[in-house]
């Protein structure tokens, strides 16, 4: 089944709302969810990233900077395109620096802001494909033994198969056997693969 993107909105302004509304259903677009404030997007905020947010600047009570803040401290990876003024845009500079992937200047050309959008849903597809790509390699090692898990941190570290049977006390022999299990668990066609898979997971990052 094809997933249909959501596009949020949170601007406190009525008007605007509106319009953009109006804008993305003719444009094709069929779930958006607007909220009038960035507490209320807050307080309904998905446990997992929705597709798009257009996010006004300039707000009561907390602003676009801190909901974004707030949503990444969350872990949520949501695309987000900031909407600013024209007295706005150091601030607009500021979000892109903190994650947003592009800023739009009020009042904005139609075509400029869906153009935008469309690209915001083309990164949010891939975030969804990173993110279950993840969780099935967190899933793999959960079926790993200790010792199996010790090998690939060895791996994921770049020692040769010696070290690692030096520093777990067992023979380089017993290290390829684990380390084949490894790979057959993980899935993993080559090392490489499995080394990604490693660091995706959050196995060897620091």
């Amino acid at each position: 089944m094809t997933k249909v993107p959501t596009i949020f909105i949170v601007d406190d302004d009525d008007a605007i709302r509106d319009s953009l509304r109006l804008l993305l259903e003719s444009a094709g677009f069929t779930r958006i969810v607007a909220h009038d404030s960035a507490r209320g997007f807050l307080d309904r905020l998905p446990l997992q990233s929705g597709d798009c947010l257009l996010l006004d600047v300039r707000m009561p009570d907390m602003d676009g900077l801190e909901l974004q803040t707030e949503i990444k401290r969350r872990g949520i990876r949501l695309p987000t395109i900031v909407m600013t003024g024209h007295g706005d845009v150091p601030i607009a500079v500021r979000a892109m620096k903190a994650g947003a992937i592009d800023f739009i200047e009020k009042p904005f050309a139609d075509d400029v802001l869906l153009e935008s959008v469309r690209r915001a849903l083309v990164l949010a597809a891939a975030v969804d494909r990173e993110g279950a790509e993840v969780d099935a390699v967190r899933h793999h090692l959960e079926t790993l033994t200790a010792r199996e898990r010790e090998v690939l941190e060895g791996l994921v570290a770049g020692r040769p198969n010696k070290v690692i049977a030096h520093d777990l006390g067992i023979s380089p022999r017993t290290v390829e056997i684990h380390r084949a299990r490894v790979m057959d668990k993980m899935q993993a066609r080559s090392l490489s693969a499995l080394v990604r898979m490693a660091l995706a997971a959050g196995i060897g990052a620091s």
